[in-house]
């Protein structure tokens, strides 16, 4: 086998963010996946986001399960942490994780079979617990590795590449992710990355359990005719909830613009974003709304992206269970073990 690595010298005139990294200072190993599959495009956005948000490499941890989706890890943040954990079981070893050390980025990446199959159970858990993570389901409704099987998140009626009708009913992940309290919920795909870098921006700013669904056809097993994960087929059917960027917080610019109407506003960095509201009856800060917006379309043939649901106030597991602003990680023997006097206290408040 050959192997093939990039090279580690960089051309002097780069662009460097505000913590002096270039954009390829966030890359990874040459990928091994099929020339032209949708996964090594949301790497690509996922090295932009964490470039545009001026994210230290070795502040991230990204863990995986198992699949063509959990391979993609090593394409991206070649400086960060990283684990690969067995099939369907990354949420649980992520929370772990988390709780030990709350000071790092958490990005866990799946994919529909990881995710919506044997780690479906885990799934659900992480986002009812609220774990302040980027949770990506790398979504291409087959099993890429094992030659094409439908996933479970295949839609009922569409064809495998050798004539098959799926005939169960999908599991709609960002559905389930509304259901079970996730406090961030957004769908992307992997073919319109102007859409899917700023949720993956906000995403990752966002405190509490965030999940994109990402819509990456295989080119291998699921991108001809029949197929609903196609590239030809999302595009076709593919209704956007907004249009968005994300803005790293600094001082507070305003405008007050009309439904319709388009204005020009000038950014921190002297840049022009251009706004015209659209989609004006959208909330995404309805949940019920979001669930049944997601269906509404679903019924339709429609495939809804973007900004799907937010909690503006939402708060994360560490939070929840009230422990310290350190690192558990880093807490020594006094503080993880307090004497008997104080377990004594404990015991007489339960009596």
């Amino acid at each position: 086998m050959t192997y093939i690595a990039k090279p580690r010298l960089h051309h002097p005139t780069l662009a460097k963010n505000r913590v002096g990294y270039t954009r390829r200072d966030y890359e990874g190993k040459i990928s091994t996946l099929c020339a032209g599959c949708g996964h090594d495009s949301i790497s690509a956005a996922i090295i932009q986001a964490c470039w545009e948000l001026d994210v230290e490499p070795h502040r991230v941890a990204k863990l995986s399960g198992i699949g063509c989706s959990s391979k993609t890890p090593d394409y991206f943040l070649g400086n960060s942490h990283g684990f690969n954990t067995v099939h369907g079981r990354m949420p649980s070893v992520l929370t772990g994780a988390y709780l030990a050390n709350r000071e790092l980025i958490y990005l866990g990446v799946s994919g529909d079979g990881d995710s919506a199959s044997i780690g479906l159970g885990q799934f659900a858990h992480v986002m009812r617990r609220g774990v302040n993570m980027t949770y990506l389901v790398e979504n291409n409704g087959v099993y890429g590795l094992t030659k094409g099987q439908f996933s479970a998140t295949a839609d009922k009626g569409s064809k495998s590449k050798k004539g098959q009708v799926n005939a169960d009913a999908p599991i709609d992940l960002v559905s389930l992710a509304l259901v079970m309290g996730a406090t961030f919920v957004a769908r992307g795909f992997s073919g319109d990355k102007a859409q899917l870098v700023p949720l993956l921006r906000a995403a990752i700013a966002h405190q509490g359990a965030a999940v994109i669904d990402i819509l990456s056809p295989c080119i291998a097993f699921n991108n001809h005719a029949g197929s609903t994960k196609s590239y030809d087929y999302v595009r076709a059917h593919n209704e956007a909830v907004n249009r968005l960027d994300f803005l790293t917080p600094r001082d507070e610019i305003t405008a007050e613009y009309g439904e319709g109407q388009l204005i020009e506003v000038r950014q921190h960095d002297g840049s022009i974003v251009r706004l015209r509201k659209l989609h004006a009856d959208y909330d995404p800060t309805d949940r019920i709304r979001a669930m049944a917006y997601v269906q509404e379309h679903a019924r339709l043939g429609e495939l809804v992206t973007g900004l799907l649901y937010v909690d503006p106030e939402a708060c994360d597991l560490h939070a929840q269970m009230n422990t310290v602003e350190a690192p558990l990680n880093r807490l020594g023997a006094a503080e993880l073990c307090p004497g008997s006097a104080a377990l004594e206290k404990i015991n007489a408040a339960l009596r």
